[in-house]
């Protein structure tokens, strides 16, 4: 079986989609009965095969969404007979995705597909997704809670297979040996102890704002020496969060990193004192997980796949009840007991999360629409 994995959409790896494509293909096998060729553009040449030698196959279209968009439309059925594909695999179906399927493709949904299309503008965009989704032979969804929104919009329940994302246990994992006052991640160092929320400042629905407050009334009530980290490129909620940051009565103790690389998290998780994550519109969940597998306790939002994908071994609250979220910072910083249980919970609840596995159950699929 020979696999075609299209790059388009992924942002040249910087973003979500990129992070998820980078991780899939670091862990494709590259012996057995499957192959596998990656096919964008140029520039995406080394982007998600530097590790390893995955045959990369470069079309000729110009650097912009609208141009791969069309190509999508027009030119990508023929590419795929020419280069003699069995089954194609689309990791941004929010960016590009054929409309019409003449060799198997399966379509990998990582986000919620129903926000996409209530906050699109434009009518092509949600043509294509829709129409899309309708005629892909297989829809990889990576949690429950996505594969309940895909059913809400009408998708054939037969389609949708659940395929969890994994966790590279070869960066997230316990270090053991942190310094006990700083943790120094170029440019830079970061003082302990802290709170962690990873998340871009993208809206209103990642609750910045609700985590500030409450990081602010944990602070007057305990006394305690926590900052809090806030580590994320910025976006359409920035002015909002820095202005709140700014007044806080705990100013002087709230961080905002902006962008922060993805390699870069594992040492500022494994420093922290909690991961805090009241983000309320998280269809794969996957930097709660990360965080657990780096042996810290997680305290997250009860919305979302987040009680999915975080089990028993994380603590929830109502991210909209700013005292629910500091007594759940109370407790994961002053109760020892609950502390351990939930760290012990979550190195091993982390555990059954793995790319190689991911890569694994996504062959199974598309082998199931070839045979």
């Amino acid at each position: 079986m020979k696999v075609g994995i299209d790059t388009f959409g992924c942002d040249h790896g910087r973003s979500g989609i990129g992070s998820y494509l980078h991780s899939f293909t670091a862990n494709l096998p590259l012996t057995g009965d499957v192959s596998f060729e990656l096919f964008g553009s140029e520039i995406d040449r080394y982007t998600y095969n530097s590790a390893r030698e995955i045959p990369f196959k470069t079309v000729a279209v110009p650097d912009s969404l609208g141009a791969e968009r069309l190509w999508h439309f027009l030119g990508l059925n023929k590419f795929v007979k020419e280069r003699k594909y069995d089954v194609v695999l689309y990791p941004a179906i929010d960016r590009v995705l054929p409309i019409s399927f003449k060799t198997p493709g399966v379509a990998v949904v990582n986000s919620i597909v129903s926000n996409t299309l209530h906050e699109a503008d434009d009518w092509a965009l949600s043509m294509q997704i829709k129409r899309g989704l309708k005629k892909a032979q297989r829809i990889i969804v990576a949690s429950q809670f996505l594969r309940k929104d895909l059913l809400r919009l009408g998708v054939d329940e037969s389609k949708i297979e659940i395929v969890h994302n994994g966790i590279d246990h070869r960066l997230f994992f316990p270090q053991l040996h942190i310094d006990s006052e700083t943790v120094s991640i170029k440019p830079f160092a970061i003082k302990r102890p802290y709170f962690i929320y990873g998340s871009r400042l993208s809206g209103a629905d990642k609750k910045h704002v609700e985590l500030v407050k409450a990081f602010s009334l944990f602070k007057e009530r305990t006394k305690l020496p926590h900052r809090l980290v806030i580590a994320g490129a910025e976006g359409e909620a920035s002015e909002d969060v820095h202005k709140i940051a700014g007044l806080s009565s705990s100013a002087s103790d709230i961080f905002l990193t902006g962008f922060f690389p993805h390699e870069s998290f594992p040492l500022l998780y494994a420093g922290a004192d909690a991961c805090i994550f009241p983000s309320v519109n998280e269809g794969v969940g996957l930097p709660i997980l990360e965080a657990m597998a780096t042996g810290i306790p997680v305290a997250c939002a009860k919305a979302g796949a987040l009680p999915e994908m975080g089990g028993e071994a994380a603590l929830y609250f109502d991210a909209d009840n700013i005292e629910e979220i500091a007594d759940c910072m109370e407790k994961i910083v002053g109760d020892t007991a609950l502390r351990e249980k939930k760290i012990a919970t979550g190195l091993r609840w982390a555990k059954r999360f793995s790319w190689e596995a991911t890569v694994q159950e996504t062959i199974a699929v598309m082998k199931k629409i070839v045979s």
